[in-house]
């Protein structure tokens, strides 16, 4: 690379060597001769081209003045050319500077309107603004300072008005922003990195009051640049931000405004110009600033939420610049800029956080100083206490104005309300406790929480949610519950709730326990529209005073006065007073159903009109009862049902959940020590954990696991466990007065449901009470006793899985199908040949020591074999508890309740399966529910049929051969009567057919019909029947998943008899013909031979090609 050229240093050659590039411009001003000086100057030291500063600016500046119109261009290179000259040189004349400026500025000012900016190009105005701000920086000693005496007023009002536009209209956003800076350098508040004159307090006096005639059109305009478009980009807002705040700096500071400079009587030689002379007095200061705290409210207004975090950081800069130079000028604006510091400290970027924070501790400080040389005999604590009267004036306000501003304002304007909310609280830090002492600073700010929290509580689908045994029932290691979201009247963002829960959490932290928590419960008792919102304050109070969840103290005003959590010992006494209000009789056992509209549920699922019985013959109702549509809990609510009904009802579920949750913050805050308090805590929790509504019972379930976590248990297992002996004493004593507690036997099933087998020997007791209460008051309990049965013979049925004989059972099953597949013709004769010389006496003793060597498998016989017959063993405990229990649903499974008889016959076919390693005890069982079950099969609501053939596919899995006669004879005619009757309406029917209790008592009733048969092993009569039943459904005009279950009947018929099936399947549809191997033989003919293609063939070739090999 070459090296570079020294530049020319002697100004006798420098001349020589610019002069005719400078004549031949000022001849032809040409770009082309201008692009000749520019680089001729460029290889011309600094110090030798401030000798010639004048001589060379001439021609340039006489190309600008040449009358006439002149090209962009032109004008653009002049302007570059210019820039370089005055960047690395001094103007050390005021008439070179004066004219300059002016020439400059009517190349941006059109020609017709001087007031506008010219309509040239951007890259034009780029280059003259570039140029400008050059001259200003260039402006050497006290040349600079005579641009601001009052004769300029004029020419410097046109400059400022010029660049105002230009920043206000001018659609590029480099010449927006570069106008904004070129002003900034006119008030000699640029901040660029470049030496600035450093003017003297007389100087900048003068300054100050020249812009003071310019500072509401400086203000007024900037204030509209940074309100306006959001996409004009945030480096033009930054600019504009930072523009505002050095213009009102400059003529509104403190400094100035106290002396007498400010106000002085222009002099009488300016003649009309001393009118645009303005005096600061005070009055003047005063309107002023009442005027520019309006602009600074609205500016505020939208730049606090911004979506570019450094515009959220200049506005740090500019409360922290006006509140440093400004603050007895500008009393009106103290509130707005602390707001606009406060509403900072919670931001999103740390970097305006820590900016935020310095602010403010400077700020206390300088209050500190400013409040100490005003009172020197003041107390030495006074010197805070005027800025903490000042932040605790501000939180009352903004209290009192918070719920208005909650309804009326948008989401991003309430975050940044709630933000200078909690800045406030954060800022004020320790001393929030001092300020809770006021009365009317804790009423305020606790109704101010009360309004804006309330819930929205309308919503249908609240209550009429719905928990089963089934949702209760899942595994507690890996139960994850969902947690609802609450909705409240006034907002929606989630953002907002979590800064009002910091809020509650900082007043926890800093305020006094036991004040907050005394004030809070008089509101939770004082009115029911509190409530909720009481406790979900009081939760999070909780939280933040026991340090959870709660922001570092650097932001505090005093860095040496750390706030700290409350003691262990108030905790608890807090937390105990709490918990005995939310678990006390009337706030706790809360209406959550309406009794009514479980009566109306009932006396729709046994109207007529749902009644579709299997047995029922009359074919005149299956096409209404075909299409009658599974109703929807939101259906059955009664038509008399009130929204107040609904709106108290959602009511009371939003505050059992907060209550809820409340207590796992209160195990949360407590730690282990909460283990004290689960003998009052733990069994409410587990009552609400069975509750039927599903928001109450997940908010329980999350809450214990919350407890678990908390006080160091693995798992709910060990939880319940290790507490079971009080839970299981307050169980057996509520059992014996029912109806004082009817909540009891929740508490049984959730423990039941989350605990393992070794709670069986205690819960044996009260199982038998429980039983004993049912058969003393089963008119009355028996929905409750039964879900306790119901989980309890879930539990043991997952505790004690069934032994090896079922198993060995399915197992021989498929060993016997598998030999019937490998089944050949050889095989047989072999066999055959060898059976006949056995018993012809041929090979007796060979076959005698194949058998020694081939001993029998008795591993898996019964004890009572060993034994001996007259020897009866006594029962395993858990097979005894389901053996009554199975007692109790023979009993019950006429119900007249529908809902009932749905619940007996799941607890059955659990009890079935229990029982099912013990054949001895569950075929009299099995006998004995065999006629109530049949009823529930033939004669009931198809929900009931459901369930009950599901229990009948249970026992034939079971009990086998022993119910191949009584289905034979009483169930399988009903069922195959029923598929053959619906059948052509299935066919005929559109989708919704499929949301039909008729479409899923036939599906149901398919997909278990072919393993039954084929685990009962039934004949051919019963066989035929079942398929006379089920060949409608191999149709294609049958709904997918009927014909799909359909094919599962035949692929089990198959299994049972395959030489019947293929030819039934043949005589449907035969692919091909079967051609004789010998003359001799007679050809096979079959009915489905050269038959064509109809509605059966497909399923009829997929069942010959799956099960037979047989293809097209």
């Amino acid at each position: 690379m070459p090296p570079t050229m020294s530049q020319i240093s002697d100004p006798k050659i420098a001349f020589a060597y610019l002069r005719p590039a400078c004549v031949l411009l000022t001849r032809e001003p040409t770009v082309t001769n201008v692009e000749t000086l520019s680089g001729q100057l460029k290889e011309v030291n600094d110090t030798t081209l401030q000798q010639l500063q004048e001589y060379v600016l001439f021609p340039l500046r006489f190309v600008l003045k040449v009358p006439g119109s002149k090209k962009d261009k032109l004008v653009q290179a002049v302007a570059e050319a210019m820039t370089y000259v005055l960047e690395n040189t001094c103007v050390q004349s005021w008439e070179t500077l004066r004219d300059l400026f002016s020439e400059l500025c009517l190349c941006l000012c059109s020609p017709t309107d001087p007031g506008k900016p010219a309509d040239t190009s951007e890259e034009l105005k780029s280059a003259v603004l570039r140029c400008l701000d050059a001259l200003l920086h260039a402006a050497y000693g006290d040349i600079v300072f005579r641009l601001y005496e009052p004769i300029m007023l004029p020419g410097l009002g046109a400059a400022v008005s010029l660049l105002l536009a230009l920043g206000e209209k001018e659609k590029s956003r480099v010449i927006q922003a570069a106008a904004l800076k070129c002003l900034q350098t006119l008030t000699l508040q640029c901040d660029c990195t470049q030496e600035h004159v450093v003017p003297s307090s007389d100087e900048q006096c003068s300054v100050s009051n020249t812009m003071a005639s310019f500072l509401p059109g400086i203000t007024i305009t900037v204030a509209r640049i940074i309100t306006g478009d959001l996409r004009q980009g945030h480096a033009v807002t930054v600019r504009a931000i930072k523009l505002w705040a050095r213009s009102v700096g400059l003529v509104m500071e403190d400094a100035q405004l106290q002396t007498n400079e400010s106000y002085k009587s222009p002099s009488p030689d300016l003649g009309r110009i001393g009118q645009l002379v303005v005096q600061r007095t005070p009055d003047w200061v005063k309107n002023t600033a009442g005027k520019l705290s309006v602009l600074l409210k609205k500016i505020i207004s939208c730049t606090s939420a911004h979506l570019h975090w450094r515009v959220r950081l200049e506005m740090v800069e500019l409360a922290d610049y006006l509140l440093s130079r400004c603050s007895q000028s500008l009393k009106e604006c103290v509130g707005l800029l602390l707001e606009a510091l406060v509403g900072a400290i919670n931001d999103e970027e740390p970097r305006v956080r820590e900016r935020c924070e310095v602010a403010l501790r400077e700020v206390s400080q300088r209050n500190q100083r400013r409040s100490s040389s005003n009172d020197v005999t003041s107390k030495h604590s006074s010197g805070g206490q005027t800025f903490t009267d000042v932040l605790s004036e501000n939180l009352h306000s903004l209290a009192t104005s918070l719920p208005r501003l909650m309804r009326t304002s948008d989401d991003q304007k309430k975050l940044f309300v709630l933000n200078v909310f909690l800045g406030y609280l954060k800022v004020l830090g320790p001393l929030v406790s001092v300020v809770l002492n006021s009365a009317a600073h804790l009423e305020r700010i606790s109704k101010a929480l009360m309004q804006v929290l309330e819930l929205d509580v309308m919503d249908v689908r609240i209550v009429e949610e719905r928990s089963y045994a089934d949702t209760i029932g899942t595994s507690s290691d890996s139960y994850s519950a969902h947690i609802q979201r609450k909705h409240f009247l006034y907002f929606t963002d989630e953002k907002i709730f979590r800064v009002l829960m910091e809020i509650c959490r900082t007043l926890g932290y800093y305020g006094h326990i036991y004040l907050l928590t005394d004030h809070l419960l008089d509101l939770y008792r004082q009115s029911s529209a509190y409530r909720k919102q009481a406790a979900m304050v009081l939760n999070e109070i909780v939280r933040g005073a026991a340090g959870i969840a709660v922001a570092t103290q650097s932001q505090c005003l005093d860095s040496e006065v750390q706030g700290h959590s409350a003691s262990k010992e108030d905790l608890k006494a807090a937390v105990v007073s709490i918990m005995e209000e939310y678990t006390s009789l009337s706030n706790w056992h809360l209406i959550t159903v309406s009794e009514e509209t479980e009566r109306d549920q009932d006396q729709q699922l046994l109207s007529p009109s749902r009644l579709l019985s299997i047995s029922n013959s009359d074919a005149r109702n299956n096409t209404a009862n075909s299409l009658q549509l599974i109703p929807s809990s939101l259906a059955s609510l009664p038509p008399s049902s009130s929204t107040s009904a609904i709106h108290q009802l959602n009511s009371n579920i939003w505050q059992l959940c907060i209550q809820l949750e409340g207590i796992a913050c209160f195990a949360q805050a407590l730690g282990h020590d909460f283990r004290l308090l689960l003998m009052t805590s733990l069994y409410p929790v587990l009552e609400k954990a069975g509750e039927e509504t599903l928001l109450v019972s997940q908010a329980a379930l999350n809450s214990m696991m919350d407890i678990r976590q908390a006080c160091g248990y693995c798992s709910l297992k060990d939880l319940i466990n290790e507490n079971s002996d009080y839970l299981l004493n307050d169980i057996s004593l509520n059992l014996q007065r029912l109806s004082q507690h009817p909540q009891a036997p929740r508490v049984l099933t959730v423990m039941l449901t989350h605990s393992d087998c070794s709670l069986l020997p205690l819960v044996g007791d009260i199982v038998q009470d429980v039983l004993m209460a049912l058969d003393l008051s089963y008119d009355h309990s028996a929905a409750p006793f039964c879900s306790v049965l119901h989980a309890l013979v879930k539990a043991l049925a997952r505790w004690f899985p069934p032994t090896c004989r079922s198993i060995i059972r399915s197992a021989s099953s498929k060993q016997a199908s598998a030999e019937q597949d490998d089944f050949d013709i050889r095989q047989f004769l072999l066999d055959y040949h060898k059976q006949k010389d056995l018993a012809e006496g041929v090979g007796i003793e060979e076959d005698d020591t194949e058998d020694l060597e081939a001993p029998p498998c008795t591993e898996c016989e019964d004890a009572e074999d060993i034994g001996g017959p007259d020897v009866k063993s006594e029962l395993p405990l858990h097979l005894s508890i389901t053996k009554d229990v199975m007692e109790r649903c023979i009993h019950l499974l006429s119900d007249p309740s529908l809902r009932l008889r749905l619940k007996v016959l799941d607890i059955l076919e659990l009890c079935v399966f229990v029982l099912s390693e013990k054949e001895n005890e569950l075929l009299p069982m099995a006998h004995r529910c065999w006629p109530a079950l049949l009823q529930r099969l033939t004669a009931d609501d198809p929900l009931a049929v459901l369930r009950a053939f599901r229990v009948l596919c249970t026992l034939g899995e079971t009990c086998g051969d022993f119910l191949r006669r009584r289905v034979s004879k009483e169930v399988l005619p009903k069922l195959s009567s029923s598929l053959a009757r619906q059948a052509p309406l299935s066919a005929k029917a559109g989708p919704v057919y499929t949301h039909t209790l008729a479409y899923k008592l036939q599906l149901a009733i398919l997909q278990g019909l072919g393993s039954l048969c084929q685990r009962l092993d039934l004949g051919e009569a019963d066989l035929d029947t079942v398929c006379e039943a089920c060949l409608p459904y191999l149709s294609c005009r049958q709904p997918i998943r009927l014909q799909e279950a359909c094919l599962s009947v035949f692929r089990h018929l198959i299994q049972v008899d395959p030489d019947t099936f293929w030819f039934t399947l043949n005589e449907m549809h035969c692919p091909s013909s079967y051609i004789p191997p010998h003359p001799d033989l007679q050809p096979v003919q079959l009915s489905g031979m050269g038959r064509p293609r109809d509605e059966y063939s497909d399923n009829v070739l997929k069942l010959l090609g799956e099960e037979f090999g047989q293809f097209v």
